[in-house]
């Protein structure tokens, strides 16, 4: 990870799959993403600029980050703005890129406009490298590795204990297309 006095920080991992098969790990909205913390990606109707986006638990019953889709260029480019919704810090800009190399995709998770010490600035410094590289071993072995597949599951587990701000019904699409 490198971050620059600009409140960017780049995570940057190179994948040994090829490029159509990172963009639609990285794009599903029709599974859990093990990389996205098992979240998984609800739109209204597709990733499109303008369009909101929501990280839902698989039973729909919770909402940990809501946005806006920026950009939308396959398979190169896909970018949004990231809210936590247990969090009151502003959105920030997410930016993936993807770039074809020789045996795979370097991948990057660009973050702008995070305030540094802030709540998102925080889970971001987490989450990034658990992103890139979860993405990375489900692209190249199809599953998340053992280690972070526990964690995973011992997230499942805490379900129960999320915040009341993060239930789905306080964060509909017309209120993300708001934010």
């Amino acid at each position: 990870m490198t971050m620059d006095a600009e409140q960017k920080a780049v995570y940057r991992v190179t994948i040994h799959a090829p490029i159509e098969t990172v963009w639609s790990e990285l794009v599903k909205t029709d599974a859990a993403l093990p990389f996205f913390f098992g979240a998984v990606c609800n739109t209204q109707h597709s990733l499109r600029p303008g369009a909101p986006m929501a990280m839902r638990t698989k039973d729909g019953k919770f909402t940990s980050v809501v946005g806006k889709v920026l950009e939308f260029a396959p398979p190169h480019r896909y970018a949004h703005t990231l809210k936590f919704t247990q969090f009151e810090d502003a959105p920030v800009t997410i930016i993936y890129e993807l770039k074809e190399i020789e045996g795979g995709v370097e991948f990057s998770l660009t973050t702008l406009g995070q305030i540094p010490g802030s709540q998102t600035g925080k889970a971001m410094a987490q989450g990034g490298p658990f992103i890139v590289n979860t993405l990375k071993s489900v692209c190249e072995t199809g599953g998340p590795g053992f280690l972070n597949g526990l964690m995973l599951s011992m997230m499942g587990m805490m379900t129960p204990f999320t915040p009341a701000i993060c239930k789905t019904e306080n964060w509909p699409f017309s209120k993300i297309e708001t934010l």
